[in-house]
Protein backbone atom coordinates (compact mmCIF):
# COMPACT_ATOMS: atom_id res chain seq x y z
CA UNK A 1 0.00 0.00 0.00
CA UNK A 2 1.29 3.44 -0.89
CA UNK A 3 0.98 6.06 1.84
CA UNK A 4 1.84 9.03 -0.35
CA UNK A 5 0.79 10.27 -3.77
CA UNK A 6 3.49 11.81 -5.96
CA UNK A 7 2.98 13.93 -9.07
CA UNK A 8 6.38 14.99 -10.50
CA UNK A 9 4.69 17.46 -12.85
CA UNK A 10 1.71 18.82 -10.92
CA UNK A 11 2.51 21.96 -12.85
CA UNK A 12 5.47 22.87 -15.03
CA UNK A 13 8.59 22.58 -12.82
CA UNK A 14 6.46 21.98 -9.68
CA UNK A 15 6.09 18.55 -8.03
CA UNK A 16 3.49 17.56 -5.47
CA UNK A 17 3.77 15.02 -2.66
CA UNK A 18 0.54 14.33 -0.77
CA UNK A 19 0.36 12.24 2.41
CA UNK A 20 -2.26 9.53 2.01
CA UNK A 21 -3.29 7.92 5.29
CA UNK A 22 -6.62 9.72 5.81
CA UNK A 23 -8.11 7.20 8.28
CA UNK A 24 -5.03 7.56 10.50
CA UNK A 25 -4.95 11.38 10.07
CA UNK A 26 -1.73 10.95 8.08
CA UNK A 27 0.13 9.55 11.09
CA UNK A 28 3.79 9.20 10.16
CA UNK A 29 4.68 5.52 10.24
CA UNK A 30 8.01 4.18 9.02
CA UNK A 31 6.72 3.14 5.58
CA UNK A 32 5.30 6.60 4.91
CA UNK A 33 8.59 8.26 5.84
CA UNK A 34 10.52 5.83 3.62
CA UNK A 35 8.20 6.71 0.75
CA UNK A 36 8.78 10.43 1.33
CA UNK A 37 12.54 9.82 1.42
CA UNK A 38 12.49 7.91 -1.87
CA UNK A 39 10.20 10.44 -3.57
CA UNK A 40 12.43 13.34 -2.56
CA UNK A 41 15.51 11.57 -3.88
CA UNK A 42 13.86 11.06 -7.26
CA UNK A 43 12.46 14.59 -7.46
CA UNK A 44 15.78 16.10 -6.45
CA UNK A 45 17.42 14.32 -9.40
CA UNK A 46 14.66 15.25 -11.88
CA UNK A 47 15.83 18.21 -13.97
CA UNK A 48 12.23 19.11 -14.79
CA UNK A 49 11.42 19.74 -11.11
CA UNK A 50 12.42 23.04 -9.52
CA UNK A 51 10.09 23.27 -6.50
CA UNK A 52 8.41 20.59 -4.36
CA UNK A 53 5.15 21.01 -2.44
CA UNK A 54 4.39 18.68 0.49
CA UNK A 55 0.82 18.54 1.78
CA UNK A 56 -1.61 16.38 3.69
CA UNK A 57 -4.66 17.74 1.91
CA UNK A 58 -7.33 20.13 3.16
CA UNK A 59 -8.36 18.31 6.38
CA UNK A 60 -5.13 17.39 8.16
CA UNK A 61 -1.42 17.69 7.52
CA UNK A 62 -0.19 15.01 9.93
CA UNK A 63 -1.50 14.40 13.43
CA UNK A 64 1.85 13.01 14.62
CA UNK A 65 3.93 9.87 14.58
CA UNK A 66 2.28 6.45 14.48
CA UNK A 67 2.31 5.72 18.23
CA UNK A 68 1.17 2.11 17.71
CA UNK A 69 4.52 1.37 16.04
CA UNK A 70 6.49 2.76 18.99
CA UNK A 71 4.42 2.06 22.09
CA UNK A 72 6.18 -1.17 23.09
CA UNK A 73 9.62 -0.41 21.67
CA UNK A 74 12.74 -0.42 23.84
CA UNK A 75 15.53 2.13 23.65
CA UNK A 76 17.64 -0.43 21.80
CA UNK A 77 14.77 -1.09 19.36
CA UNK A 78 14.63 2.62 18.56
CA UNK A 79 18.39 2.79 18.20
CA UNK A 80 18.48 -0.19 15.84
CA UNK A 81 15.55 1.05 13.76
CA UNK A 82 17.37 4.39 13.44
CA UNK A 83 13.97 6.05 13.64
CA UNK A 84 14.94 9.40 12.21
CA UNK A 85 17.48 8.53 9.50
CA UNK A 86 14.77 8.81 6.85
CA UNK A 87 14.26 12.44 7.89
CA UNK A 88 17.81 13.30 6.84
CA UNK A 89 16.86 13.11 3.17
CA UNK A 90 14.44 16.01 3.62
CA UNK A 91 17.30 18.08 4.99
CA UNK A 92 19.57 16.96 2.13
CA UNK A 93 17.09 17.87 -0.61
CA UNK A 94 18.62 20.73 -2.58
CA UNK A 95 15.43 21.95 -4.19
CA UNK A 96 13.02 24.14 -2.18
CA UNK A 97 10.22 22.33 -0.35
CA UNK A 98 7.03 24.17 0.61
CA UNK A 99 4.71 22.63 3.21
CA UNK A 100 0.99 23.34 2.63
CA UNK A 101 -0.65 22.79 6.02
CA UNK A 102 -4.33 22.46 6.90
CA UNK A 103 -5.64 21.08 10.17
CA UNK A 104 -3.35 19.38 12.65
CA UNK A 105 0.43 19.50 12.27
CA UNK A 106 1.33 17.92 15.59
CA UNK A 107 4.38 16.14 16.95
CA UNK A 108 6.09 14.54 13.96
CA UNK A 109 3.68 16.43 11.72
CA UNK A 110 4.89 19.76 13.07
CA UNK A 111 8.49 18.56 12.76
CA UNK A 112 7.87 17.46 9.17
CA UNK A 113 6.47 20.88 8.27
CA UNK A 114 9.41 22.63 9.95
CA UNK A 115 11.89 20.48 8.03
CA UNK A 116 10.53 22.04 4.85
CA UNK A 117 11.87 25.40 3.70
CA UNK A 118 8.60 27.35 3.88
CA UNK A 119 5.17 26.78 5.41
CA UNK A 120 1.89 27.97 3.96
CA UNK A 121 -1.01 27.46 6.36
CA UNK A 122 -4.78 27.54 6.12
CA UNK A 123 -6.98 29.13 8.76
CA UNK A 124 -7.62 25.68 10.26
CA UNK A 125 -3.94 24.84 10.82
CA UNK A 126 -2.89 23.91 14.36
CA UNK A 127 0.73 23.36 15.36
CA UNK A 128 2.19 21.69 18.44
CA UNK A 129 4.67 19.26 20.00
CA UNK A 130 2.47 17.25 22.39
CA UNK A 131 4.94 14.39 22.96
CA UNK A 132 5.31 15.38 26.61
CA UNK A 133 1.71 14.24 27.18
CA UNK A 134 2.60 10.64 26.32
CA UNK A 135 5.75 10.51 28.41
CA UNK A 136 8.37 11.39 25.84
CA UNK A 137 9.68 14.43 23.94
CA UNK A 138 10.23 15.56 20.33
CA UNK A 139 12.90 13.53 18.55
CA UNK A 140 12.80 14.65 14.91
CA UNK A 141 14.04 18.18 15.44
CA UNK A 142 11.14 19.64 17.41
CA UNK A 143 13.23 21.06 20.23
CA UNK A 144 15.77 22.48 17.78
CA UNK A 145 13.87 23.85 14.78
CA UNK A 146 10.95 25.13 16.85
CA UNK A 147 13.33 27.04 19.14
CA UNK A 148 15.08 28.61 16.15
CA UNK A 149 11.73 29.55 14.61
CA UNK A 150 9.80 30.96 17.57
CA UNK A 151 12.43 31.60 20.25
CA UNK A 152 13.34 29.86 23.49
CA UNK A 153 10.47 30.86 25.76
CA UNK A 154 7.65 29.96 23.38
CA UNK A 155 9.36 26.73 22.33
CA UNK A 156 9.85 25.83 25.98
CA UNK A 157 6.16 26.42 26.70
CA UNK A 158 4.97 24.38 23.72
CA UNK A 159 7.35 21.48 24.33
CA UNK A 160 6.83 21.31 28.10
CA UNK A 161 3.04 21.69 28.10
CA UNK A 162 2.13 20.05 24.79
CA UNK A 163 -0.29 22.90 23.97
CA UNK A 164 -1.31 23.68 20.39
CA UNK A 165 -1.12 27.07 18.70
CA UNK A 166 -3.37 28.44 15.99
CA UNK A 167 -2.31 29.55 12.54
CA UNK A 168 -2.55 33.17 13.73
CA UNK A 169 -0.24 32.49 16.68
CA UNK A 170 2.16 30.58 14.43
CA UNK A 171 2.30 33.51 12.00
CA UNK A 172 2.91 36.02 14.78
CA UNK A 173 5.69 33.81 16.17
CA UNK A 174 7.42 33.49 12.79
CA UNK A 175 6.77 29.78 12.28
CA UNK A 176 4.86 30.10 9.00
CA UNK A 177 4.92 32.30 5.90
CA UNK A 178 1.25 33.24 5.70
CA UNK A 179 -2.36 32.22 6.37
CA UNK A 180 -4.94 31.71 3.62
CA UNK A 181 -8.50 30.33 3.48
CA UNK A 182 -8.66 26.53 3.28
CA UNK A 183 -10.10 26.57 -0.22
CA UNK A 184 -7.22 28.77 -1.44
CA UNK A 185 -4.36 26.96 0.28
CA UNK A 186 -3.12 25.06 -2.77
CA UNK A 187 -3.69 28.02 -5.11
CA UNK A 188 -1.64 30.33 -2.89
CA UNK A 189 1.05 27.70 -2.34
CA UNK A 190 1.31 27.24 -6.10
CA UNK A 191 1.68 30.99 -6.56
CA UNK A 192 4.68 30.96 -4.25
CA UNK A 193 6.09 27.87 -5.97
CA UNK A 194 5.68 29.48 -9.40
CA UNK A 195 7.59 32.57 -8.30
CA UNK A 196 10.49 30.40 -7.15
CA UNK A 197 10.32 28.13 -10.22
CA UNK A 198 10.77 31.17 -12.48
CA UNK A 199 14.20 31.86 -10.99
CA UNK A 200 17.53 30.30 -11.89
CA UNK A 201 17.56 26.73 -10.49
CA UNK A 202 21.30 27.04 -9.89
CA UNK A 203 20.95 30.26 -7.90
CA UNK A 204 17.96 28.91 -5.97
CA UNK A 205 19.88 25.82 -4.84
CA UNK A 206 22.90 27.87 -3.77
CA UNK A 207 20.75 30.47 -2.01
CA UNK A 208 18.78 27.79 -0.12
CA UNK A 209 22.05 26.21 0.97
CA UNK A 210 23.36 29.55 2.21
CA UNK A 211 20.19 30.39 4.17
CA UNK A 212 20.20 26.96 5.83
CA UNK A 213 23.87 27.38 6.67
CA UNK A 214 22.96 30.47 8.70
CA UNK A 215 21.34 28.16 11.28
CA UNK A 216 24.47 26.06 11.71
CA UNK A 217 27.27 28.60 11.84
CA UNK A 218 28.40 31.90 13.31
CA UNK A 219 27.72 35.11 11.40
CA UNK A 220 31.30 35.35 10.18
CA UNK A 221 31.30 31.72 9.00
CA UNK A 222 27.95 32.23 7.32
CA UNK A 223 29.15 35.32 5.47
CA UNK A 224 32.16 33.42 4.12
CA UNK A 225 29.87 30.59 2.97
CA UNK A 226 27.45 33.05 1.36
CA UNK A 227 30.28 34.82 -0.47
CA UNK A 228 31.59 31.56 -1.93
CA UNK A 229 28.16 30.56 -3.18
CA UNK A 230 27.66 34.05 -4.64
CA UNK A 231 30.90 33.75 -6.59
CA UNK A 232 29.88 30.26 -7.73
CA UNK A 233 26.75 31.61 -9.44
CA UNK A 234 29.07 33.43 -11.86
CA UNK A 235 30.14 30.06 -13.24
CA UNK A 236 26.57 29.41 -14.43
CA UNK A 237 24.90 30.14 -17.75
CA UNK A 238 21.85 31.28 -15.76
CA UNK A 239 23.80 34.20 -14.25
CA UNK A 240 24.94 35.35 -17.69
CA UNK A 241 21.39 35.02 -19.05
CA UNK A 242 19.83 36.76 -16.05
CA UNK A 243 22.09 39.79 -16.16
CA UNK A 244 21.92 40.03 -19.95
CA UNK A 245 18.12 39.94 -19.79
CA UNK A 246 18.13 42.70 -17.17
CA UNK A 247 20.33 44.92 -19.35
CA UNK A 248 18.24 44.13 -22.43
CA UNK A 249 14.95 44.68 -20.53
CA UNK A 250 13.50 41.24 -21.28
CA UNK A 251 12.39 38.20 -19.29
CA UNK A 252 15.27 35.76 -18.65
CA UNK A 253 15.06 32.15 -19.80
CA UNK A 254 16.76 30.09 -17.13
CA UNK A 255 17.88 26.55 -17.95
CA UNK A 256 19.47 25.45 -14.70
CA UNK A 257 23.00 25.41 -16.12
Amino acid sequence: MEFIKVNPQHEKHIALIELNRPKELNALNRQLMLEIRDALRELDEDDNVRVIILTGGTKVFAAGADIKQMANATAIDMLNIDQFSTWDQIKKTRKPIIAAVSGFALGGGCELAMTCDMIMASETARFGQPEIKIGTMPGAGGTQRLTRAVGKVMAMELVLTGKFISAEEALEAGLINRIVPVELLMDETLKLAREIAKQSPVAVKLAKEAVNNAFNSTLDEGLVFERKNFYLTFASEDQKEGMAAFVEKRTPEFKGK
